[in-house]
Parts: C-alpha cells; sequence; structure tokens
C-alpha cells in the first residue's frame, strides 16, 4: 500500500511563494518517479512537473519553467514543490502521484498513486 500525503498549500497574493511537500509512506521503494499536477475548478488535471527521486533530474511544465523547482529527501521520502513568482492563474488543487516506470510524465494515466490534493489560491 501506497500514500501519498500533501501539504503547505494556501492563499497568497500574487508574486508570493509557496513550498509543497509531498511525503510518502508505504513500497515507497516503487516510487522513483514523481509528479506534480494541478487542477482548477472546471478545468482539466494538467501536469506541472516531475521528478526522478533516484538522479534528481526534474521537469517542468512550460508553464511554470523558471518559476517552479521541484526538489527531494529520500531520508525522509518527500517531494517538494517550491513555487515563486506565483500568479493568479496558478490557483488550482496540487496533487502529488507516484509515476509508473513507463509512460510519459505529463499524462495522469501514467501515475498509479495520487495524493488527496492542497489548494493553492493566489490573488491579484
Amino acid at each position: 500500500q501506497v500514500q501519498l500525503v500533501e501539504s503547505g498549500g494556501g492563499s497568497v497574493q500574487a508574486g508570493g511563494s509557496l513550498r509543497l511537500s509531498c511525503t510518502a509512506s508505504g513500497d515507497t521503494g516503487s516510487m522513483r518517479y514523481m509528479g506534480w499536477f494541478r487542477q482548477a475548478p472546471g478545468k482539466e488535471r494538467d501536469w506541472v512537473a516531475g521528478i526522478n527521486r533516484s538522479s534528481g533530474v526534474t521537469f517542468y511544465a512550460d508553464s511554470v519553467k523558471g518559476r517552479f523547482t521541484s526538489s527531494r529527501d529520500n531520508a525522509k521520502n518527500t517531494v517538494y514543490l517550491q513555487m515563486n513568482s506565483l500568479k493568479p492563474e496558478d490557483t488550482a488543487m496540487y496533487y502529488c502521484a507516484a509515476k509508473r516506470p513507463e509512460g510519459p510524465w505529463f499524462r495522469s494515466d501514467s501515475y498509479n498513486y495520487w495524493g488527496q490534493g492542497t489548494q493553492v489560491t493566489v490573488s491579484s
């Protein structure tokens, strides 16, 4: 059994920063690839970032590149999403997910475990 728990969401003004955390428990050895998604009301769930927990290599959607940074602390089984220069359009529920070895990073069906989400609200 795998569990993912996100935290760190909140409300900030445009230009502000937040750091999301995603802590894994259970069969964490199988969670080499971790991704972040977000979903705004009435919109589809969009991929935001990904990280290879072994190598630390990261990947980002164009919409957040240069503003968001993903990192990991394997000793704590935790991945992070540092979000800087936040914009109102970043407002969404943010989810972390564990990805299968196969499949593209940006497809939600490449992931087999999901957290419950944490809300991020950015006001103008």
